[in-house]
């Protein structure tokens, strides 16, 4: 059992501020929460911030926040990890103060991405207004989303995030690529790993609450020339419908709607044989082999048939009068 129940934030580096101070207000539908010359935090629900950039001559990840419970959470984290022989530091309140938390530890995964748990998150004193008309983000006890990096040898990330921070498995893939679905709450996925020979981050996911929303913004994606890196498709595990678009951190953003919820005590995970996508998700980053062995895939799942019941809330769908079928 993990002390970790959500992904709290994520920090991002960017050349360019002002850059992303468009791109996820106007183009992702976050708020812009503070601006300075060289920083910049976005909110996404009713938490202080979710999202921190900051300028840097390259993008990528800067670190990722992981929420416990409480203070007795953290200090068993920090006890676990410091039994594994992992370098557990405590940061002066100041930089709590700035992530928007009451106490976080520091540490590092085995290829050097820097990670923060963290309790108290700051709640914000106004209600959230997104940067563009959207119904929102699904967040709460299932965190701002998930993230997904990739490593040169996913073995010892696996075993890390798996038997140290206690990241429930909940399914994998071998083909086309490799990748590997983990769970801290019923999301899921809050964290996953492509085997892609580098390291690095790929994308970081955000889920509306509204199929539209997702759709609104693929217009908008699709009105600058390579924004979009993977198309419109549904996956088979986490059954989302989504896109991918490029950021301005050299990374991706998966945005989407409609994903699968796990029941935390009777989930197994199994390999995922179907492939990433039931239809749509071409991905422009993988190499063209690769790209068409996927959508053979994709084309046999669509000859046998194969589809999924869509992952509705309450709120969010009617139920149409079908007629019968003679």
């Amino acid at each position: 059992m993990t002390e970790i129940r959500a992904l709290g934030y994520v920090g991002v580096h960017a050349k360019s501020v002002e850059d992303w101070a468009a791109y996820g207000a106007g183009f992702l539908g976050l708020q812009l929460a503070d601006r300075g010359r060289s920083r910049a935090s976005f909110r996404m629900d009713d938490r202080k911030q979710r999202l921190i950039v900051t300028e840097k001559d390259t993008g990528g990840a800067a670190f990722f926040g992981w929420e416990v419970a409480d203070g007795a959470g953290l200090d068993s984290l920090a006890a676990r990890l410091e039994s594994h022989g992992v370098a557990v530091r405590r940061p002066p309140r100041s930089l709590a103060d700035e992530r928007g938390a009451k106490e976080l530890i520091q540490f590092s995964d085995p290829i050097g991405n820097q990670l923060e748990a963290f309790h108290g998150a700051a709640v914000a004193s106004e209600p959230f207004k997104p940067g563009r008309t959207i119904s929102g983000f699904l967040t709460g006890p299932l965190g701002m989303g998930h993230v997904v990096l990739t490593a040169e040898n996913p073995d010892p990330m696996i075993a890390f995030y798996r038997d140290v921070l206690g990241f429930r498995p909940s399914d994998y893939i071998l083909q086309p690529f490799t990748a590997y679905f983990f769970h801290v709450n019923p999301r899921h996925h809050s964290f996953a790993i492509l085997g892609t020979g580098r390291n690095g981050m790929h994308h970081l996911m955000l889920e509306l609450g509204s199929f539209d929303d997702v759709g609104q913004g693929y217009d908008l994606a699709l009105g600058e020339e390579g924004r979009i890196a993977t198309t419109l498709g549904r996956h088979t595990n986490d059954l989302v419908t989504s896109f991918y678009a490029r950021s301005p951190s050299d990374f991706l953003i998966e945005y989407g709607w409609g994903g699968r919820w796990v029941d935390m005590e009777k989930w197994q995970a199994v390999e995922m044989k179907d492939g990433p996508s039931l239809w749509g998700h071409e991905r422009a980053w993988l190499p063209e082999e690769t790209r068409a062995q996927a959508r053979r895939m994709r084309l046999a799942l669509a000859q046998a048939g194969v589809r999924h019941p869509v992952q509705v809330m309450p709120g969010n769908h009617v139920v149409s009068p079908a007629k019968e079928r003679g």
